[in-house]
């Protein structure tokens, strides 16, 4: 199979899932907007909607905030990761919007990229949900879940991960795959634990066709010989070493044979993990 008939299957799957795929920031314009994007980074949605209401409701314009210094900015939110550069960023934005761009969220990718505070995410998501313009925001679930499920190629980085989304997502998709992808990496293909029992596209996920490749659990293992218990020889052992195999991945080895076939002695389960990609 192709990675475009792939991804189609994917989109599709996931479609029946999330029926209304939409943002989870709660804004009324593009500043409002702009705003919570930028409070979002490294911080969730939810934290951020329970923030803007009393900020935009003291800073409801561009010009308002402009008038403000990052201190005053900051007292509203302090519970957001990041605040006192957050502030800063806000507080210096607010004057170039009113100063450049006469009160006005620009609606170019350039201009947008200008604002402190605004990267290529942000822009991104400026571009697709403000202004409804074909872009592809790569956060840290988009990030995870197009490598875990394989439709990109290893990308190493965010922009990498844009680029071959877009080569086998219709440009008239972009939008609403960003929020497909972002949705079900924050409620199933969590960075820790995803669901993969819940989901719905495990037969086209090459992490979980992976995960079923890992040795199953052994039983009747005696703990008290030792933390670490190495099938291929046999022995039991409490000081691992590392070893990275042939994906990359560091895994747990027994000293002197640095045979990776090794499991925990009290649960039986493989030490092997599987290539991720959680940033």
């Amino acid at each position: 199979m192709t990675r475009k008939g792939k991804t189609r299957i994917v989109l599709d799957l996931l479609r029946e899932v999330i029926p209304a795929p939409e943002t989870e920031l709660e804004y009324r314009n593009p500043f409002e907007l702009l705003v919570a994007v930028m409070l979002s980074a490294q911080c969730t949605d939810a934290r951020v909607n329970i923030v803007t209401p009393e900020l935009m409701k003291r800073f409801p314009t561009p010009e308002v905030m402009a008038e403000a210094e990052a201190d005053e900015i900051l007292e509203y939110i302090r519970s957001i990761s990041y605040p006192n550069s957050k502030a800063k960023a806000l507080a210096v934005t607010s004057r170039m919007l009113v100063e450049e761009f006469d009160g006005k969220v620009p609606n170019t990718h350039a201009e947008l990229m200008r604002l402190r505070g605004v990267g290529r995410k942000t822009a991104n998501v400026m571009m697709a949900v403000a202004f409804e313009e074909p872009a592809f925001a790569v956060d840290t679930h988009v990030f995870r879940v197009a490598n875990r499920i394989g439709i990109v190629n290893n990308a190493k980085t965010p922009h990498a991960v844009e680029k071959g989304l877009q080569r086998v997502i219709p440009r008239e998709e972009w939008g609403e795959a960003h929020h497909l992808l972002i949705l079900h990496g924050r409620y199933t293909c969590t960075a820790r634990n995803p669901s993969c029992s819940k989901c719905p596209i495990t037969e086209n996920c090459d992490y979980f066709a992976s995960l079923q490749k890992l040795p199953k659990p052994l039983t009747g293992l005696d703990p008290k010989r030792g933390k670490y218990y190495s099938k291929t020889s046999g022995r039991y052992f409490d000081q691992p070493v590392t070893k990275v195999d042939r994906n990359g991945v560091e895994q747990i080895a027994e000293p002197g044979t640095k045979s990776m076939n090794v499991f925990f002695s009290k649960t039986g389960e493989t030490t092997k993990r599987v290539k991720d990609y959680r940033v």
